[in-house]
């Protein structure tokens, strides 16, 4: 698909607030142009009066490869991510081995180059995500590297954490915090609340993620480092980075779709696939969340996809493993909140595609021309019930699974190629 052109399409480009009808000319893999008085030219794809928006980007996304792909390979995440509208995804380093050196980097440099969309690496802060040992984040950063993060586990000594903001800052990288105190959360598996207490849980307070976000926060001010708080899930921590953004553009924050549309009552009976980490929080917090996005703050929206084989599901709530496959359920989670009026369908939109672009340095996450041919087209309204069985994800652990959900993707173009096309 050399030249193609998009027609009767809603064209929305979050970037600048574009909404209009007309059509997009793509040519050798980029926007050449778009608009309402467009001329037509190569292959014609009809929108049929759909939104055409650009490609998502997910900047948290975890496989099993290498070491663990009964989990899911680089190769069925990618058909996942096209599915669900996702043109990029950022693959964190948490796997066996960690990706901590430029080798690893490099492999999954390799990997990336026959996938239908765009693959990149998230480099590990420290060696083995040992919290302590620091990588050499320059290399890493000049092999492709476009973000650096110690996975699912927290720095927990704050002199490393401001030697890391601080050597980074010299390679302009960003530097992803899980903020966890690992003291106030070590063998917990729930929000601590009444609703949890009932349960008989095990369970951490969301100070235990304030306290973090607020350390973080004092060490990217002192070393003028490109901070991002991953996997906010507390008002409280919201408040304390609506704050800090007054003063330092370089603080950022991501938020998951999970925390967004779900809360602590939908473990209901012990509901293991919907055992995440950060835990679901209160109403309150989701309620907070969302506000979050309307109103800017929160930058960034990721899927947090982390599958989990039925083996590490299908076990007693505690003994169970956290995480939840989320590439085939971002957009349309998100749609069905737009749908119910909880969320802005620009903002929402904003936080996918320029807002990720723009912290990761990508040209793509927007609708311009040169800019790349990455696209989506998508339904707002249709219904549908999301059924984890039919997932191209190897793993099925949705917590959606059996809900009635609002808008689905339709059709997805990574480098001006058709690689997703759901009435095929």
């Amino acid at each position: 698909m050399n030249t193609s052109t998009i027609i009767n399409a809603r064209i929305i480009n979050p970037e600048d607030g574009y909404d209009k009808l007309g059509s997009i000319l793509i040519e050798s893999g980029t926007i050449s142009d778009f608009g309402p008085e467009v001329k037509t030219k190569g292959q014609i794809i009809d929108a049929q009066g759909l939104v055409c928006a650009p490609g998502l980007i997910d900047m948290r996304v975890n496989t099993g490869e290498p070491g663990k792909e009964n989990r899911e390979t680089i190769n069925t995440a990618a058909k996942a991510a096209a599915a669900g509208g996702i043109t990029s995804i950022v693959l964190m380093p948490d796997t066996n081995p960690v990706i901590d050196d430029i080798s690893l980097v490099d492999f999954i440099n390799r990997k990336a180059e026959n996938a239908p969309i765009n693959i990149f690496a998230a480099g590990a802060l420290t060696k083995n995500l040992d919290g302590s040992t620091l990588t050499e984040i320059g290399l890493m950063s000049e092999a492709g590297a476009l973000m650096f993060s110690n996975g699912a586990l927290p720095i927990t000594n704050a002199q490393t954490m401001r030697r890391l903001l601080s050597y980074s800052s010299n390679f302009d990288c960003l530097i992803s915090s899980r903020p966890l105190e690992s003291s106030l959360s070590i063998n917990t598996v729930a929000h601590e609340s009444d609703f949890s207490a009932r349960l008989g849980l095990s369970s951490s307070p969301a100070v235990s993620e304030l306290i973090i976000v607020q350390r973080d926060i004092a060490l990217a001010e002192l070393t003028d480092g490109k901070l991002l708080i991953d996997l906010i899930s507390s008002s409280k921590s919201l408040n304390a980075i609506k704050q800090a953004k007054l003063k330092h553009p370089n603080i950022s924050c991501s938020v998951s779709i999970n925390h967004l549309s779900l809360n602590e009552n939908d473990i209901g009976d012990y509901r293991t696939f919907a055992k995440l980490d950060p835990p679901l929080r209160e109403e309150s917090d989701r309620l907070a969340l969302l506000k979050g996005i309307n109103q800017g703050i929160i930058d960034v929206i990721v899927s947090s996809h982390d599958p989990r084989p039925a083996g590490e599901k299908r076990l007693p709530y505690a003994q169970a493993a956290s995480g939840a496959i989320g590439l085939e359920t971002l957009l349309a989670a998100g749609l069905s909140l737009v749908a119910d009026k909880q969320l802005n369908l620009m903002k929402f939109l904003a936080a996918l595609t320029c807002n990720p672009a723009k912290l990761l340095g990508l040209d793509s996450g927007r609708i311009s021309k040169s800019a790349p041919a990455d696209l989506i087209i998508f339904d707002p309204n249709t219904p549908w019930v999301c059924k984890g069985k039919d997932f191209l994800s190897k793993s099925k652990n949705t917590p959606f699974d059996g809900r009635l959900m609002t808008g689905r993707n339709i059709k997805t173009i990574c480098k001006g190629k058709l690689v997703f096309d759901f009435s095929n």
